[in-house]
């Protein structure tokens, strides 16, 4: 099993070493382990975010481990120049267009989250965001008009086959859930929207079981403080997927609780190739002073063994120590307690 490990800045090297960590504790036969530069690291090393080689490694491997990419030193870079261009450059070229994004609340932790314990208790979300449109990659500048005032401009697009395929995604999603699916956009004013409705729609003819329904995004904000309960499976595009996945995680109490999936058509003789990553960023404030919560991180790797290997025994393990760490208050910084990373992983591991 060839998996590429891309610690990245800031926090990522951190992290990345309590996931390994559990990893070498599950004691898997035949992992191969491949590591390179990307981000901040990869632009000081080798003159860009994505150096070639990176790439490269990513596309011989059969899964991804990300860390965190974000560098205050590069900010003032030349946006394709930038660490976060590894993150846009690695889904474009490998073609993961589909991010899932858990949120669930763990037993124990409802105190911690923003919204009142008997409603943050139901949690049990999974986001399924669309990464490969809509205004993060469609044209984009800023000009100045006749008139002599600038003008930005972001192009929001779909196709109707992108909405397909994550369509697709999302309603096999809830068919191993709860079979009920919430489709998040804003067709009240947005034709990208009303095509995404109606592609949905005709989608939802080849899945009789599940249930779905429709929610402006707006709306949707504000039902996941309200009634989060009530969402199972929610597909959404990229700009709105990205927004409501990180309230969902101040909901479940910590933005380092949240994994991530990033999916892709390509298989390999396992499974779907992706990339896993926590969903929070590089936190450079806090680099190497051991206070990161790394269990985004390890979570993230139980999603890549059920994804990418079919290894679900595993990931169960993974997340069921996990859980029991938080339960017997094994907390980092970010939940109010004071576990190091070091520590929170050690935990993990003597749960497995």
């Amino acid at each position: 099993m060839k998996i590429a490990f891309f610690a990245g800045d800031g926090i990522g090297p951190e992290i990345m070493t309590e996931a390994r960590k559990v990893l070498d504790a599950l004691a898997l036969p035949g992992v191969e382990a491949l590591e390179a530069d990307v981000g901040g690291a990869g632009y000081k090393k080798h003159g860009h975010p994505l150096p070639p080689e990176t790439l490269e490694i990513a596309k011989a491997a059969d899964a991804i481990l990300f860390g965190a990419v974000g560098d205050p030193d590069c900010d003032n870079l030349e946006r394709h120049l930038r660490p976060e261009q590894a993150i846009l450059g690695l889904r474009a070229a490998l073609g993961l267009f589909a991010n899932l994004r858990p949120a669930t609340m763990f037993p124990g932790l409802e105190d911690m989250s923003a919204l009142r314990p008997e409603v943050a208790r139901a949690i049990d979300i999974l986001i399924v965001r669309e990464l490969n449109g809509d205004v993060y990659f469609g044209e984009k500048a800023i000009r100045t008009l006749d008139n002599g005032l600038r003008q930005g401009f972001d192009f929001m697009s779909y196709d109707e086959n992108e909405v397909r395929r994550i369509a697709h995604v999302a309603f096999r999603a809830a068919q191993g859930r709860k079979k009920r699916l919430t489709s998040v956009d804003k067709a009240n004013v947005l034709e990208t929207s009303q095509l995404w409705r109606d592609v949905v729609i005709e989608v939802a003819a080849e899945y009789p079981d599940v249930t779905l329904n429709h929610m402006y995004v707006d709306n949707a904000a504000m039902q996941l403080v309200r009634d989060p309960g009530q969402f199972d499976v929610v597909v959404t595009g990229n700009l709105f997927g990205d927004i409501l996945s990180d309230q969902a995680s101040m909901c479940v109490g910590s933005i380092g609780l949240l994994a991530s999936a990033s999916l892709g058509e390509d298989q390999t003789e396992y499974g779907t190739k992706g990339m896993y990553e926590p969903i929070h960023g590089s936190a450079p404030d806090i680099a190497g002073q051991g206070k990161a919560n790394p269990m985004a991180m390890i979570l993230s790797l139980a999603m890549m063994l059920r994804h990418s290997f079919g290894r679900e025994e595993d990931a169960q393990r993974i997340e069921k120590a996990v859980s029991a760490a938080l339960a017997d208050g094994v907390l980092g910084a970010d939940l109010g307690g004071s576990a190091s990373t070091r520590e929170v992983g050690d935990a993990v591991v003597n749960r497995l």
